[in-house]
């Protein structure tokens, strides 16, 4: 047995694409090897094979008006137990010990919410051991069990929590996100062909890009590694050249790091909504209770004792607020409610954006330029977002990414990884200090 030594430990996670079909398995259990020829150690994180997942929500639909809960989790959970075990085959086969292990089995223990559960800790004694014995560890991504012994997930995207959480816990120097583009780009890149990969980039820029629809990474993720001071490397399954570096002690001017777009979106409009203290408190929390993401909220000025509320939600919540509706009428809280689902969602993201003039004019002005109209506007700190005509997205991702990265000496894109300074690491060493015996306890991010 080796013992075990942080400082050459390497956590991974590959995604869905990354391991969709038995020759891509084979192609990661090549990288992995690749890999261990400057790791000693290794975990890997893994998502289930390409649509895998979607394919047993559709089946669940077919024998379920409502697939949800404890059954859901149990079902979905298999998906990345068959990821984990082919995995696994395939570095045996290839003469490299290697043990695939469900999140039960590796201690990632979570809260009772099915669908959507939050790590509370990782238990580190069983990694450990295994990493101690020179084997390869593949963690099946997107699972964990409670301390009833019952099977949880952690919700779209939960692969990319179960790498962070694994390696906050695990104290690694760094957690690569293993997926099928080269990193973080400064817009779709199937949208606007300049699109440009972005080196590196704070955790905040890419929590908030994260949120805003950047498909990459799960901004859970990023919160739980800037929480504990971990780099996370987001880079292709495909080549081994670098990604997009995402790290804490950066110094930057203002500037605009990436354009996101969301079509999956729709607008929700409550009309003759009586004017009276609490009454929007009853219409979120019961919203909340159903489990419906809200993003964005306008109230209109009252009008003859009514409100007008308008707020933005995904499109697969339409139903749970029909649901909804029928209630709010009965009860007289609302006159109607009216549902668009033809609208879209694009938004600047970068350091200070709301607090540095004309930045929300630029993109408003490039917006005009090609004939969108705006519906609804947000803004925070970090980014500005517009609801837009669903049909009109592209084209306004590409004149807004025009307007802000039209030119490679202004893009931050194109800045030179070395500007920034490197990683601090007393955060890591705060972090590392809460840790006691073989458990790793951290809140998780919301």
């Amino acid at each position: 047995m080796s013992r075990f030594e942080r400082a050459h430990l390497l956590v991974q996670k590959y995604g869905g694409s990354s391991v969709a079909t038995p020759d891509h398995i084979r192609n990661v259990a090549d990288r992995i090897i690749a890999c261990r020829q400057e790791a000693r150690h290794m975990v890997v994180a893994v998502s289930a094979m390409g649509k895998t997942t979607d394919q047993l929500i559709a089946m669940a639909g077919q024998v379920s008006s409502r697939p949800t809960g404890r059954e859901m989790d149990q079902l979905l959970a298999c998906g990345e137990t068959i990821a984990v075990s082919l995995l696994s085959l395939a570095l045996q086969d290839r003469g490299v010990p290697a043990i695939s292990l469900t999140a039960a089995q590796c201690g990632i223990r979570t809260d009772g919410s099915f669908n959507r559960a939050r790590i509370a800790n990782v238990e580190t004694g069983r990694l450990v051991h295994e990493l101690e014995s020179g084997r390869v560890v593949i963690v099946a991504g997107f699972q964990g069990i409670t301390g009833n012994h019952e099977i949880t997930t952690l919700g779209r995207g939960g692969g990319d929590i179960t790498g962070a959480a694994l390696a906050a816990a695990l104290q690694a120097p760094v957690c690569e996100i293993c997926t099928d583009v080269d990193g973080v780009y400064t817009a779709d890149p199937n949208v606007v062909e300049g699109a440009r990969l972005v080196p590196e980039m704070s955790y905040e820029e890419a929590i908030e890009l994260a949120a805003s629809g950047a498909k990459v990474l799960h901004p859970r993720a990023a919160e739980i590694c800037m929480q504990y001071d971990v780099p996370i490397h987001v880079r292709s399954t495909f080549h081994r050249r670098p990604g997009t570096w995402i790290r804490g002690g950066m110094m930057e001017n203002a500037a605009v790091v990436g354009i996101t777009s969301d079509k999956k979106i729709a607008k929700v409009t409550l009309l003759e909504v009586r004017d009276e203290p609490g009454l929007a408190a009853v219409i979120f929390r019961e919203l909340a209770r159903e489990d419906v993401n809200v993003r964005l909220i306008i109230q209109a000025a009252a009008t003859h004792d009514r409100n007008r509320i308008t707020f933005v939600t995904d499109n697969d919540q339409v139903d749970r607020i029909r649901e909804l509706e029928a209630a709010w009428k009965r009860r007289r809280i609302v006159g109607d409610v009216q549902v668009d689902l033809d609208v879209a969602k694009i938004a600047i993201v970068g350091s200070r954006i709301a607090s540095t003039p004309g930045l929300a004019a630029r993109m408003f002005t490039a917006l005009a330029k090609v004939g969108v109209n705006i519906d609804c506007i947000s803004t925070s700190e970090m980014k500005v977002s517009c609801v837009i005509g669903r049909d009109d997205l592209d084209k306004a991702v590409r004149a807004v990414h025009a307007e802000f990265f039209g030119t490679a000496s202004t893009s931050r894109a194109s800045r030179s990884t070395t500007t920034r300074p490197a990683t601090s690491r007393p955060a890591r060493k705060k972090a590392a200090a809460k840790t006691t015996g073989a458990t790793a306890r951290r809140r998780s991010a919301r």
